[in-house]
């Protein structure tokens, strides 16, 4: 079986994941290899799926989007929640968990007032329990 990554591989992942701006030429710098092993490195990660995206990081504070709640919710309208969520502009991910509940929501709303305006839309799926984060200690963590 082919060995997935390498500790240099790791290194690029976790170098992009910090700033997936940085250029071939200072990942280069950074992982002591040339420019094109290090972009060759980077297709094929892409290729087998590893990379799978580039995203840019928002301040939802900045964005009126500052109040970060997360929602557990129980229902047997799994695919009606599913779309719902789809639409919501508040949703920013759902996962389908155990337990109890077999939803977790998490929305970003300008306000408690409108946290309240879209726990209001989320009855009719069943009961739910919110928790508002007061700070956020760590996120979006490099894994590598």
């Amino acid at each position: 079986m082919e060995q997935m990554m390498d500790n240099i591989d790791k290194k690029i992942m976790a170098l992009l994941q910090y700033n997936a701006r940085m250029s071939i030429s200072q990942i280069s710098k950074e992982v002591s290899m040339s420019q094109p092993s290090v972009k060759e490195r980077m297709i094929k990660l892409e290729e087998k799926n590893i990379i799978s995206g580039y995203n840019t990081v928002f301040n939802l504070r900045d964005l009126n989007r500052g109040t970060t709640t997360f929602i557990l919710l129980k229902t047997e309208h799994c695919q009606d929640l599913t779309n719902f969520c789809e639409k919501a502009m508040e949703v920013t991910d759902l996962f389908r968990i155990s337990g109890e509940y077999n939803y977790l929501i998490k929305v970003q709303t300008a306000s408690i007032e409108e946290l309240a305006e879209f726990q209001d839309s989320l009855i009719k799926f069943g009961p739910s329990k919110s928790h508002i984060s007061l700070k956020n200690i760590l996120e979006n963590r490099v894994l590598l």
